[in-house]
């Protein structure tokens, strides 16, 4: 299950986030998510784990709690979706030329 862990403190790092939710079960992977122009954390990130019941007390678990002086928000969050669009947007973003989104998927 995908979780969305938002408020977090800007110094937080993935190993202080995954310390958090380990309490609760087995995290498979820890992203916080960071400013593509300065690389500065974004106060937000998102958490998998396999195992739903072990996600879903993680959730309730840390929901409003108060960590670093703010309270986390925790939510279930689906993963991003790769769309023809995204594909796209991914691909001239990397410097390569995309003339229509459905042809990156075609490629």
């Amino acid at each position: 299950m995908h979780i969305f862990v938002g408020n977090l403190e800007f110094s937080a790092t993935e190993q202080d986030v995954r310390q958090l939710f380990e309490r609760y079960g087995v995290v498979d992977t820890v992203r916080i998510m960071t400013d593509r122009e300065t690389g500065r954390p974004r106060g937000f990130g998102f958490v998998e784990m396999s195992d739903d019941t072990a996600a879903r007390a993680a959730i309730t678990g840390l929901q409003g709690a108060a960590v670093g002086g703010a309270d986390l928000k925790c939510q279930s969050g689906e993963a991003p979706r790769r769309t023809a669009t995204t594909t796209a947007r991914a691909l001239v973003t990397a410097g390569r030329r995309v003339t229509a989104p459905w042809a990156a998927v075609a490629a």
